[in-house]
């Protein structure tokens, strides 16, 4: 059932923002509300990303496999035992990742010091091969100075998931101590002030305080 929930609301989804990118409109009355129907598909389609992604906490993932490293040594995950970890996979021109960039700023200033590690994740998906300058460029200008790291092949992102699919790939894991899944946000984005936002920082203020 829960399937069947997610492949309807990832096709409405998919269908509702290429109309909506490529800017197009009826000149027609619709049959039903256009607001109702987009509030309907995008309940669904939320309810359905959020319990594929609630699917993989208690999971324990595979050491990472990223490389070019940025604003750190490589890390690898086994060393980080002790510390509250975020992973988010952002990549260019996407307008999700830019939005919640400040997110991310704001959880490494505010939590760095208390035990938390932000992992930015770098997954490309422009059509063109992939250009290191394009990945340095874009870290900059989102302004990330926590540890990043490029992700060929999308190898440690698609390891991670293990066959789920959130209908995303800006998807953000976040570990406990132990290194095992505590939360997982579906992707797209998540911004200060919002109930996505709040659920992160919660987790985040939970994980810090356990032992």
């Amino acid at each position: 059932m829960r399937n069947a929930l997610f492949s309807m609301a990832k096709r409405l989804r998919t269908a509702w923002i290429a109309c909506a990118l490529a800017g197009c409109a009826s000149s027609h009355a619709p049959s039903s509300s256009p607001a109702t129907t987009t509030t309907t598909a995008s309940t669904a389609e939320t309810r359905a990303s959020e319990a594929s992604a609630a699917s993989l906490n208690g999971t324990k993932p595979p050491e990472w496999q990223p490389t070019l490293w940025m604003n750190t040594p490589p890390l690898r995950l086994a060393d980080l035992r002790g510390k509250v970890v975020l992973v988010r996979w952002w990549t260019a021109n996407c307008p999700f990742c830019s939005a919640t960039a400040p997110a991310l700023r704001k959880f490494d200033k505010d939590y760095g010091a208390k035990g938390l590690l932000v992992v930015g994740m770098y997954h490309h998906k422009d059509e063109g091969a992939f250009d290191p300058r394009i990945y340095q460029d874009t870290a900059k200008r989102y302004g990330f100075t926590f540890p990043i790291a490029f992700d060929p092949e999308w190898r440690t992102l698609k390891s991670w998931m293990n066959g789920v699919d959130t209908g995303w790939t800006s998807v953000t894991f976040v570990l406990d101590k132990k290194g095992i899944v505590r939360h997982v946000h579906p992707g797209g984005q998540y911004i200060q002030g919002d109930a996505t936002h709040a659920k992160l920082t919660a987790v985040i203020e939970q994980l810090i305080a356990e032992n």
